[in-house]
């Protein structure tokens, strides 16, 4: 049933762009088209979302742009939806407020290969226990409020079934990811009175 979704939401996807060229509308239009989360499907036991594993923090991002250089190309940049204000502003040609957390993503639309962001960050909660992972190109980092953690290659463990956080060859790996994450929370963290 998921991939017949997937399947009919790009069919639709395509009729209305399809209409933009149509009405000759498509050089005066961005399209985006998006998730709120990705899925489980059975994967770690789990179906729907609410983990902070790869398959329910990622989700699609197709952005459509007059005039864009890398059409049609997927880009490497990792990002995230926070950026999408961002980057719709900038390609309209508008600034965004200096306070919002994403950064536009034009640079990733004109030049596939740029990469606008090092990592992405993913939050849950679980009852009484938040999660906080971090993605960076080759790694997700998870630590959990209960102080479980974990960490993944992404590039040779693609399916998340091996935790590395053990491993002692990864600790520098492990005390990167895990700085990214605190320089998040102290930056959202609210002022004190």
């Amino acid at each position: 049933a998921y991939w017949a979704s997937v399947s009919f939401m790009d069919a639709q996807v395509g009729r209305g762009l399809d209409a933009l060229d149509r009405l000759g509308l498509r050089d005066k239009t961005i399209v985006v088209m998006t998730s709120d989360h990705g899925y489980h499907l059975a994967d770690h036991g789990l179906w729907q979302k609410m983990s902070l594993f790869e398959n329910s923090s990622r989700v699609p991002l197709l952005i459509s742009a007059p005039g864009s250089k890398g059409a049609g190309r997927g880009a490497r940049t990792l990002a995230e939806l926070v950026d999408l204000y961002p980057t719709l502003a900038d390609l309209c040609g508008l600034k965004a407020p200096d306070t919002l957390q994403g950064v536009s993503l034009k640079a990733a639309l004109n030049d596939p290969d740029s990469m606008v962001k090092m990592a992405a960050f993913t939050q849950v909660q679980r009852g009484k226990n938040p999660g906080y992972a971090v993605r960076t190109a080759q790694f997700r980092y998870v630590e959990w409020g209960n102080g479980a953690r974990q960490l993944f290659d992404l590039e040779a463990d693609p399916l998340e079934t091996t935790n590395l956080v053990s491993d002692a060859k990864y600790e520098s790996i492990v005390q990167s990811h895990h700085t990214l994450i605190a320089d998040v929370l102290q930056k959202d963290a609210p002022p004190e009175k």
